[in-house]
């Protein structure tokens, strides 16, 4: 199976407010967005489990028109909190790279 990396051209991460982050997903083409969108490993609980928060918080969009899905999980720590480590949310997209992604 083919990992996000090799599929999505561009995968970010940013804040989403204080205690929010937000991941997107940008497909190549509208072939690839359609065959992966709806991946197993792309769904809440999978995200959940890679990030270590409660599933039932997690929010996906699916935007075909643009080809990416965005997802949205609450932070660990607040922004700006003592032990955050990550201020702008820029590098959490990272753990995702490696994710084999099952077409649909």
């Amino acid at each position: 199976m083919p990992k996000i990396i090799e599929v999505c051209n561009q995968v970010r991460s940013k804040n989403a407010g204080p205690f929010w982050i937000t991941i997107d997903l940008r497909f190549p083409d509208d072939a690839s967005f359609q065959r992966y969108h709806l991946a197993p490993a792309l769904q809440p609980n999978a995200i959940a489990a890679l990030y270590g928060v409660d599933p039932n918080l997690i929010k996906y969009f699916s935007l075909p028109t643009l080809r990416v899905v965005k997802i949205s999980y609450p932070r660990l720590y607040p922004q700006g909190g003592v032990v955050e480590r990550d201020m702008h949310g820029g590098q959490q997209y990272v753990r995702l790279l490696d994710v084999e992604l099952e077409a649909q």
